[in-house]
């Protein structure tokens, strides 16, 4: 990957993003990899040397791993911090560094991931996270002879507010939220990475094939839908929103000539944004020609 500079950012930011620490191991996937889109891994794979990305879209990713450096002066006697395991799983082997693991006095280990997110991420669990932990857990059962009794996210809010905690009903009431996420069972787990190795097993195939590569799904292109809002004229705010013309043409007959319909494109959020091989993808193509 290429790194830029466009907006000239202190050399010293740029050094950090030129040495990177991360290593994911002797592996096929890592967790983060084996959760992502099949078709954006594939890519990034296959474009690592002409992948462009600027340094101001890297910044709070610094920032994250900066936090964990931190973090790691916290641990107690019974911590284990950032240790990377690997399994074997369907012939992949995976691998995933665990922020923290808590080793209990009955044995057993509570996993705790650190999150560098929004106060709306934290007010909105993503499954993204449940997820992950539960392919920690996964590798942390298969490493060893220890259960993992227990999973959460600490949430460190990068935005939180004061007067919003105090005011806001849900809000994180700290900058710090600890969250706790479902633990699946054995067979959940297992399900659920066979599954995800199928997929990125498919794309691969694909990929050296020469074949059509799985499109990326809604979520995984952060897809927000076409609405059709219905306000006051002139106005900015919505008093309504609807899924389709014809339900906001109905709202409208029935609120008067004071309102007005405002048709509020949708947008693939991560494609156009932050997805680091959309140069290299059909169906991004084919989307902003509105094929």
């Amino acid at each position: 990957m290429r790194i830029t500079n466009k907006f000239n950012i202190p050399q010293t930011f740029i050094n950090v993003l030129d040495r990177p620490q991360y290593d994911k191991g002797h592996c096929h996937l890592s967790a983060t990899q084996l959760l992502n889109s099949p078709k954006i891994v594939a890519l990034t794979n296959k474009f690592k040397d002409e992948i462009e990305q600027d340094a101001s879209d890297m910044v709070w990713s610094i920032f994250g791993s900066a936090v964990h450096n931190i973090l790691e002066h916290g641990r107690d006697e019974n911590h284990i911090v950032e240790q990377r395991l690997h399994a074997e799983h369907d012939g992949w082997e995976i691998s995933g560094a665990i922020d923290l693991q808590i080793l209990n006095p009955d044995k057993t280990i509570s996993i705790r991931d650190y999150k560098t997110t929004t106060a709306w991420g934290v007010m909105n669990e993503k499954i993204e996270w449940e997820q992950q932990l539960n392919i920690y857990a996964w590798l942390v059962d298969k490493s060893s002879q220890e259960k993992v009794s227990d999973l959460g996210i600490v949430g460190i809010i990068r935005d939180w507010s004061r007067r919003d905690a105090a005011n806001r009903e849900n809000y994180p009431e700290s900058p710090i939220k600890e969250l706790p996420i479902r633990l699946w069972s054995m067979e959940e787990r297992n399900a659920f990475i066979s599954a995800r190795i199928k997929l990125h097993s498919a794309c691969d195939f694909a990929l050296e094939t020469d074949g059509e590569l799985p499109e990326c799904t809604p979520a995984e292109m952060w897809e927000k839908p076409t609405v059709w809002a219905v306000r006051k004229t002139g106005g900015k705010r919505a008093h309504s929103l609807y899924d389709t013309p014809e339900k906001a043409l109905g709202a409208l007959a029935e609120l008067g000539d004071a309102y007005e319909i405002d048709v509020r494109p949708g947008e693939r959020t991560r494609c156009e944004n932050f997805c680091v091989v959309n140069s290299w993808c059909e169906q991004y193509r084919k989307y902003k020609e509105g094929l």
